[in-house]
């Protein structure tokens, strides 16, 4: 019994974990240039850097869009 206690907290945990990975990877896929040039490094460290890869590449990972308006 007091394992599926375990299980049910964790849930929330790994659906926060798979969300962040798929708007990191969606992110990844869209944008033209990423900070270091790579975007295989990138894609490497949100998927194998479980919760903290996702979060680092969003935070500093990307580069701002340019948008061509001035």
């Amino acid at each position: 019994m007091e394992s599926w206690k375990l299980v049910v907290m964790l849930i929330p945990l790994v659906v926060i974990e798979l969300g962040l990975m798929i708007i990191a990877l969606v992110d990844l896929t869209r944008r033209t240039s990423v900070r270091g040039g790579n975007k295989i490094v990138w894609a490497l460290v949100i998927l194998l850097i479980s919760l903290i890869g996702p979060i680092v590449y969003l935070l500093w990972g990307r580069e701002p869009e340019v948008d061509g308006t001035d």
